[in-house]
């Protein structure tokens, strides 16, 4: 990360990551919260290997970066994990024709497996199909990979359809809740068609706004 979106990043959470001075200790700097979390999130170094290299005990290192990735969630949001409107829609739509010769494709929904250490008294809860421990992430991305809706945190046990329904993308989805376009005539068509999410079979929700990936035959 170069020094200038450091001090960018740092510039909006300061305020939020200033802890009080005591009489017993000086407060840890929010800048030093800020590149502690960033190390880890860049290198997935334990929290031992960053106590000795920043001088900050383990159980400190896990509280500061749970708080701080809560607030680079809290406030960048709503900034780069918008709503989107419908003009964003059908840029994404364009994207992914324009990339794979698909029309009306607004985005491809999957979910990844996140390999965890077992937490204690969990039992089989976060025990998955691939028989390691997990979270599943479940995201939405357009056309460069790029993250329109995320969901993180289920059960590893739970399969791809199951998170799906309980993430607040699909609730908005069922309840028209989108900005999605509306149905348009694809040329040398007579009728209009929905636009469309991609995903797997596990995935296959609905077929208004799911297309198996698998059964698609695309050529040029």
């Amino acid at each position: 990360m170069q020094k200038t979106t450091f001090d960018k990043l740092l510039q909006k959470l300061s305020q939020k990551l200033k802890h009080q001075d005591t009489n017993m200790r000086q407060s840890i700097p929010p800048a030093e919260r800020l590149a502690v979390t960033l190390r880890y999130l860049a290198t997935g170094a334990t929290f031992t290997d960053l106590h000795y290299t920043y001088r900050i005990g383990v159980k400190t290192i896990s509280c500061i970066v749970r708080e701080v990735c809560q607030c680079i969630w809290s406030e960048l949001c709503k900034e780069y994990m918008k709503m989107p409107s419908k003009e964003d829609w059908l840029q994404m739509a364009n994207k992914f024709q324009e990339s794979s010769d698909f029309p009306l494709c607004l985005g491809a929904v999957d979910g990844k497996h996140i390999r965890v250490i077992k937490p204690v008294d969990s039992g089989s809860m976060f025990l998955n199909y691939k028989h390691y421990f997990s979270i599943v992430l479940m995201a939405v991305v357009d056309s460069d990979y790029n993250f329109i809706f995320v969901d993180i945190g289920a059960y590893g046990k739970e399969c791809d359809s199951s998170v799906f329904k309980e993430t607040a993308f699909w609730k908005n989805l069922t309840n028209n809740t989108l900005n999605l376009p509306d149905e348009i005539r694809l040329p040398g068509t007579d009728y209009k068609l929905p636009f469309v999410f991609v995903g797997d079979e596990p995935l296959l929700c609905t077929i208004t706004y799911f297309v198996h990936s698998e059964a698609i035959n695309l050529t040029n």
